[in-house]
């Protein structure tokens, strides 16, 4: 029997091309064989799930996949909730335990640093990411807010005004001077569009200065983030590896991880279509998955399957790490081929539950039995099975994951500041931008609407005033805003170079 298994994961993993390393075979909780176990490069973007129980070794393993693809030329994002992953950017130290399970996988300790770009959406520890309200969308907002479905339909309605004004939302002042408006002065403008309460604005309103206050007004705005700087390489070829600093922000799930939908929105609106790759073109880490999907509408919830599905022919790989797959929704997890499931504990009845769904999602096997495998896997120990090149799965096996190159800590936060500083992108975002929007001309149209004076002429009695509304509709901001205002998915707004501010390329 030890034989067939050799075989069958020898033959099961002996790719042509391009690799990623996970590890080494194991069978009866040892290192069984010479075989390595890998994911091929060109099934990166087949997308992937990493889950196991918190301290079972998920941050290291994607640091290490993150390493190798920076080494290929591939760039990645990685979300970094607790501040660990700045170890990327510094090579990696060696200590006894490294040395031995190096050993046991057969492979050489090669400390290596990768290129890293630390990011942050508040500016706190990293380069100030930004997206404008307009583009981020009603859906996307509403999943910010905390809104409910009546409260979101109300939004999508603000939306859609704006739209038809082409009034254009940059930050948050522009969608609350909207809100004042439309239960103000200008109520009677959206009696065509449908109708807004006054207790549903004053609820909207109310959650807008509670984002604001959680330190989202340094969010949206300008300059926008491009995704195109999620793309780059470096000097010597290596992919950049764009990690999102949030241990600022830990207590506000909502906002980063649908800031971080919102990027892979984006990245499928504005890359072209690509199918096939001989290695993507970016591979996105969406840590703490679960995050997303608690508490998500289903209108939420289709949308991330769509984006899921459709982002694969852009070249793009999304790879959800979280606790167990039950976390992430079965129509999303169907996309996922390839399962780095490191271990569960079942000391509960829903542990119990959780870890026969888990089993489930793999393929059978004769050579584990995958309950009793996935509660006895150690630290830095995972049951894996990956897509081939033809698409199908690979021989489950429980695998002994080599270490990551990289320094597997965090660096000190006088380095990250160090690094920020020296960033080519720091200048490109560091100032935000204030340029004309809905807030200035709806204060605008109000100054001009403000009754004036009666001139002492008899010509000044029920004068007419000059038609305001069609003055500043007709202006060149409104009508360069109004180019192309069409929203896909989540709402996100696709705006051409006439709407949306781009920076010269560095």
């Amino acid at each position: 029997m030890s034989d067939d298994f050799e075989k069958d994961i020898r033959v099961g993993y002996a790719f042509q091309g391009m690799t990623l390393r996970l590890g080494a075979p194991m069978r009866d909780g040892r290192v069984s064989g010479p075989a390595t176990i890998c994911i091929p490069l060109a099934m990166m973007n087949r997308h992937g799930l990493i889950a196991g129980a918190t301290g079972t070794g998920k941050t290291r393993t994607l640091q290490s996949l993150a390493g190798q693809l920076s080494a290929a030329g591939v760039p990645a994002f990685l979300a970094d909730l607790k501040g660990d992953l700045s170890g990327l950017s510094a090579p990696g130290v060696s200590n006894p335990k490294i040395e031995e399970r190096v050993k046991a996988c057969a492979i050489a300790f090669e400390p290596e640093a990768n290129p890293v770009e630390f990011v942050s959406l508040t500016g706190t520890h990293g380069i100030q990411l930004r997206a404008t309200v307009s583009s981020f969308g009603p859906l996307l907002l509403a999943r910010a807010l905390g809104l409910n479905e009546t409260q979101q339909s109300v939004l999508a309605l603000v939306f859609r005004f704006c739209d038809e004004k082409k009034l254009l939302l940059l930050d948050l002042s522009d969608l609350r001077e909207v809100l004042r408006y439309l239960t103000g002065a200008g109520s009677a403008e959206l009696k065509e569009f449908g109708g807004i309460s006054t207790a549903t604005a004053g609820v909207l309103l109310r959650k807008i200065v509670e984002l604001e206050q959680q330190g989202a007004d340094a969010f949206f705005g300008e300059p926008e983030f491009e995704v195109e700087d999620l793309l780059r390489t470096d000097e010597r070829g290596r992919g950049i590896l764009t990690v999102l600093e949030l241990s600022d922000i830990q207590d506000r799930p909502a906002l980063f991880s649908t800031f971080m939908m919102w990027l892979l929105a984006s990245l499928y609106r504005e890359l072209p279509e690509l199918g096939d790759v001989d290695k993507p073109k970016l591979v996105f880490f969406f840590d703490e998955a679960h995050l997303l999907f608690e508490e998500a509408s289903r209108a939420f919830l289709e949308q991330i399957e769509q984006v899921v599905r459709l982002v694969r022919s852009k070249g793009v790989g999304v790879f959800f790490v979280t606790q167990t797959p039950k976390d992430v929704p079965a129509d999303v997890l169907a996309q996922l081929g390839s399962r780095v499931q490191h271990a569960l504990r079942a000391f509960t009845p829903d542990d119990e539950r959780a870890l026969r769904a888990t089993a489930n999602t793999f393929p059978r096997t004769p050579y584990y039995d995958i309950p009793k495998t996935l509660t006895s896997l150690g630290i830095g120990e995972a049951l894996v099975t990956v897509l081939g090149p033809r698409g199908t799965p690979t021989p489950v096996v429980a695998t002994l994951m080599a270490p990551p190159m990289s320094l597997m800590g965090p660096i000190p936060p006088a380095e990250i500041s160090e690094r920020v500083a020296r960033s080519p992108l720091h200048g490109a975002y560091a100032k935000p931008v204030d340029r004309e929007s809905a807030r200035e001309v709806l204060q605008a149209r109000a100054e001009v609407e403000r009754p004036a004076p009666e001139p002492a002429g008899p010509a000044g009695r029920g004068a007419r005033g000059p038609d305001t509304v069609g003055t500043i509709l007709k202006s060149p901001m409104a009508r360069a805003v109004g180019k192309e205002l069409i929203r896909g998915l989540f709402g996100v707004l696709g705006v051409s170079t006439t709407t949306r501010r781009r920076r010269p390329r560095w």
